[in-house]
C-alpha cells in the first residue's frame, strides 16, 4: 500500500484529525493507497497558505511565471511512463492508453506557458478626448480546483495551469478515488525550482466534506470544477453566498449524426475509439448515436465488431485496451443502466453483463431501438454503452439531438461539409466536430452550453477564465 501526505504551504502534512482515507485498485479490488482525510482546520490551513503566497506570485514577471510551467511540463514528460503505470493502477486506465492523456497534461502546462505571456489588456476609445479608458487583466486570485476521477492527473494539470500561469494561487482536491495519482502531481510541482511555498496546495478528502468547504470557503475567489451536473449544482450553491466566480464542465449526453456519405470508416474509428476509451469514463464521449436508415445495419454490424475487438484485462497488460471501471460504485451505476435498458425494452445488441470473476470489468455493449423515454436515451451514462437510434428526416433528428438538458459536445459525420456546418450551428452545443469526434488539444477551448457548464477551459479562453478586467481611467487634462 503507498502512503501519502497532504501538501500545503510546501510542507507534506497529515489531516489535523489524523483521519485518512484509502483508495483500491479497480482491476484487483486490493487496497491501493493512504492519504490523508481533510477537514475544515486543514481547508483553513491550505486556503490561507495560498493567500499568503498570492501577492509575490502575482508580482512576479510573466516570463518567470512561464517559465517556472515549462519546468512543471519538462518534468511531467521525464515522468510519463511512471504516471501511467500508477494511473493504471489506482485508476484503472490501460497503461499504453494513458500515456497519452500524461503528456497532454505536460501539453497544458506549455500552453498556459505561451498563451498567459501573449495576454494582456485592452485601449478602449473614447468620445471625450481628456479622458483615456483601457483594461487590464488582471489575476481573480485564491482559487479551489475540484478535480473528477475520470482522467485525474490530466484534468488536475489543465486546472493548475491555467490558474497559476496569470499570477492566481490555488488548492486542489484530487478525486477522493485516486488521490495518489493528484499527490504525485503535487510532488512534480513541489519539486520546482523557483515557485514559491504555498501557490499551489494539494489537500486529500471526501467531496461532499472537502469540496463543498473549499467552495463555500470566504478565503476562496474562484471555484474551478470538472464532473457531474448534480455536484456542478452542489459547488455553485455552496459558491453563492460569497458570489464566487465558478468555471465548471460538467456532463453530457452527446449526439452523434451519421449521414449516409459519412466517411464510414473514419466515424467507426472515431467514435469507437471515443465510445471504448476509458470504459467510456469521458465527458465527452458519444452519447446517443443517430444513423441514417440507409446505411444503420451496415454501422450496427461494424460498430459491433470494434467493441469485439476489445481486449478487456489487467490495464497495466500491453494488449488491454479496456480496464476495469473506476468503482464499484460506478461499475454498479452503469449496470443499472444496462438492466433498465433491457427492461424497458431496448435491443441488446452485445455486452451487458460484468466480466471476470474481480475487478470491476463491463463488457462493451451495444443498445439499438431505443425510445426517447428511455433512461439510457436520456441519461449520461458514463460508460462503455453505445446507444443507436435511426433517422431518415433532417429537421426531425435535430430536434431529437437538441432535445436534453446537456449542451457539451457534437459531431456531424458528411463528405457535405459545406452541410455539416450549417447544420451544427443549430445543435445546441459548446463544440461540435465534423468528421472527428473531440478534436481537442491543450490550444483548443472546451466547455458546453445549458447543464454541461459555463466558461471554457483549455486554450487562451481558459487562460482568460482565471482572470478579472480591471478597468483604468485616465484623465488627460494638464
Amino acid at each position: 500500500m503507498i502512503s501519502k501526505k497532504m501538501l500545503i504551504n510546501g510542507e507534506w502534512v497529515d489531516a489535523v484529525s489524523g483521519e485518512t482515507l484509502t483508495t483500491v485498485n479497480p482491476a484487483t479490488e486490493d487496497v491501493f493507497g493512504e492519504v490523508p482525510s481533510s477537514d475544515k482546520e486543514d481547508v483553513d490551513r491550505a486556503v490561507a497558505a495560498a493567500r499568503a503566497a498570492f501577492p509575490e506570485w502575482s508580482a512576479k514577471p510573466q516570463e518567470y511565471r512561464s517559465n517556472v510551467l515549462n519546468q512543471i511540463a519538462a518534468k511531467i514528460r521525464a515522468q510519463a511512463g511512471e504516471i501511467a503505470h500508477l494511473a493504471a493502477q489506482e485508476h484503472g486506465m490501460p497503461e499504453k492508453l494513458g500515456f497519452g492523456p500524461t503528456m497532454g497534461a505536460a501539453g497544458n502546462f506549455e500552453m498556459a506557458a505561451v498563451y498567459a505571456r501573449a495576454t494582456g489588456g485592452e485601449l478602449i476609445k473614447s468620445v471625450k478626448t481628456n479622458v483615456m479608458y483601457c483594461f487590464d487583466r488582471v489575476p481573480i486570485g485564491v482559487c479551489a480546483l475540484i478535480i473528477p476521477w475520470n482522467l485525474p492527473f490530466f484534468l488536475m494539470a489543465q486546472k493548475i495551469a491555467l490558474c497559476i500561469s496569470m499570477g492566481n494561487t490555488c488548492v486542489v482536491k484530487p478525486p477522493s478515488i485516486n488521490s495518489v495519482i493528484g499527490l504525485k502531481l503535487a510532488e512534480i510541482v513541489d519539486s520546482v525550482e523557483g515557485l514559491p511555498k504555498g501557490v499551489v496546495n494539494v489537500i486529500t478528502g471526501p467531496g461532499g466534506r472537502t469540496g463543498n468547504l473549499l467552495a463555500s470557503h470566504p478565503g476562496v475567489d474562484a471555484v474551478g470544477f470538472t464532473g457531474s451536473t448534480e455536484t456542478g449544482v452542489s459547488i455553485m450553491k455552496a459558491a453563492a453566498p460569497t458570489i464566487k466566480k465558478v468555471v465548471m464542465e460538467l456532463g453530457g449526453k452527446n449526439p452523434a449524426i451519421i449521414f449516409p456519405d459519412a466517411p464510414m470508416h473514419l466515424a467507426l474509428e472515431s467514435l469507437g475509439h471515443h465510445q471504448f476509451f476509458n470504459c467510456g469514463q469521458a465527458c465527452g464521449s458519444p452519447g446517443r448515436y443517430y444513423v441514417h436508415k440507409s446505411i444503420f445495419d451496415e454501422f450496427v454490424t461494424r460498430l459491433t465488431e470494434v467493441a469485439k475487438k476489445q481486449v478487456i484485462g489487467d490495464p497495466t497488460a500491453p494488449e488491454t485496451t479496456m480496464g476495469p471501471m473506476v468503482s464499484a460504485e460506478h461499475a454498479g451505476k452503469v449496470m443499472s443502466y444496462i438492466e433498465s435498458g433491457i427492461n424497458e425494452g431496448a435491443n441488446l445488441v452485445i455486452g451487458g453483463k460484468r466480466h471476470g470473476d474481480k475487478g470491476f470489468f463491463i463488457e462493451p455493449t451495444i443498445f439499438t431501438d431505443v425510445k426517447e423515454d428511455m433512461m439510457i436515451y436520456r441519461d449520461e451514462i458514463f460508460g462503455p454503452v453505445a446507444v443507436i437510434t435511426t433517422w431518415d428526416d433532417e429537421d426531425e433528428v435535430l430536434r431529437r439531438a437538441n432535445d436534453n438538458t446537456y449542451g457539451l459536445t457534437a459531431s456531424i459525420w458528411t463528405t457535405n461539409i459545406a452541410h455539416a456546418l450549417k447544420l451544427g450551428r443549430r445543435l445546441t452545443v459548446g463544440t461540435f466536430s465534423v468528421n472527428g469526434h473531440n478534436l481537442i488539444a491543450p490550444e483548443a477551448p472546451w466547455g458546453g452550453v445549458r447543464e454541461s457548464g459555463i466558461g471554457k477551459e483549455g486554450g487562451w479562453q481558459g487562460v482568460l477564465e482565471y482572470t478579472e478586467q480591471k478597468m483604468i481611467t485616465i484623465n488627460l487634462d494638464e
